[in-house]
């Protein structure tokens, strides 16, 4: 005789996903890749807490300084050198993750970024000229706002926040003009680790 063996249950078939379902994931997936690839991803996190430090340095040199051409002087060459910081790290960062600078999503960044900052250099020496200058740490934080701001547009959303936070240190800045040094330190040093922190971790470099 042959011996009885059992038979195993059938596992029911599992139905596919209706067609509709399966569309919506395909457009969710090609709607984030083109998202995606329309921001421009090299900003760098390890550059913006090196360009807070040197701001946070250029603060404490600045408020030492006993007139208004000096500390002009000490703010002009902070910001030279954060310049400088900025655009090593961002080259850097392009070129290690092969991201175009000067096309794309790049171009759009550097388009958005530059005209707030142009005035607020064209701006600056006559403000300081006319016996202005303590409106000058509002000015600064808000023209950088609005530039980051606008940048933040074709890049990662934590440019498009930092941009705000600056606009409204900026804002404050202009109902307490006597306090710059200490708006100037919290936006360009304290908001650029703080985002340059966050830009590290969970974008690199």
């Amino acid at each position: 005789m042959t011996p009885h063996r059992p038979t195993l249950p059938l596992m029911p078939a599992r139905a596919p996903a209706p067609l509709h379902h399966r569309a919506a994931e395909n457009l969710a997936f090609i709607r984030s890749t083109l998202e995606r690839s329309g921001q421009f991803t090299a900003v760098p996190g390890r550059g913006g807490v090196i360009m807070g430090l040197v701001a946070l340095a250029g603060a404490w040199l600045a408020h030492r300084q006993s007139d208004t051409a000096s500390w002009l002087m000490v703010w002009i060459a902070t910001a030279c050198i954060g310049f400088s910081v900025a655009l090593v790290s961002i080259v850097w960062k392009a070129r290690a993750a092969r991201v175009p600078l000067l096309a794309g999503p790049g171009r759009k960044f550097a388009f958005a970024l530059a005209p707030s900052l142009v005035v607020a250099v064209l701006l600056t020496l006559p403000l300081a000229a006319s016996g202005q200058s303590e409106l000058l740490p509002a000015l600064w934080l808000l023209l950088y706002g609005t530039a980051v701001t606008a940048s933040g547009a074709f890049s990662i959303p934590a440019v498009g926040v930092m941009g705000i936070a600056y606009l409204a240190l900026g804002a404050a800045a202009l109902s307490t003009p006597h306090w710059g040094d200490f708006y100037l330190a919290a936006g360009f040093g304290g908001l650029d680790i703080g985002f340059g922190i966050w830009i590290w971790r969970r974008h690199g470099g």
